[in-house]
């Protein structure tokens, strides 16, 4: 029972720590789309997708259920692959991020959180399948 317990508070850090990132991307999407869209379209029309990638694995994450849960694991593959390909790409092709972004060069200037979230919700839905 400790055991479920320790990992229930595991999951809800994780939770919370998705939510944090689905407000926070959502308000500088928001933010960017309305005032520097044209200078790096790319680069916030990703920032826009990663708030709503954000936003679905903070409620299938929250949720119960293996359809939940499996939608969760879904969006967190698909959150990893684009910061693997948007960091790849802004290291191959820094023209196309000429305003850094979350997900540039892999999150380095965040601490490298937005590589290594997506890994630690997909750890944590491994070790606690519903």
């Amino acid at each position: 029972m400790a055991n479920q317990k320790r990992s229930l508070g595991i999951g809800r850090l994780l939770i919370a720590v998705y939510a944090v990132f689905a407000i926070s991307a959502s308000a500088r999407a928001l933010y960017q789309l309305a005032t520097k869209f044209n200078d790096a379209p790319l680069a916030y029309s990703l920032s826009a997708l990663s708030a709503l990638v954000y936003i679905l694995a903070t409620i299938n994450l929250a949720r119960t259920g293996a359809r939940a849960k499996a939608i969760a694991r879904a969006t967190i593959w698909f959150e990893l692959i684009g910061v693997i390909v948007v960091g790849a790409l802004s290291f191959l092709a820094p023209e196309l991020f000429q305003h850094p972004t979350v997900w540039s060069k892999f999150g380095i200037g965040y601490g490298l959180v937005p590589l290594a979230l997506p890994i630690l919700g997909l750890i944590w839905l491994r070790r606690n399948k519903a």
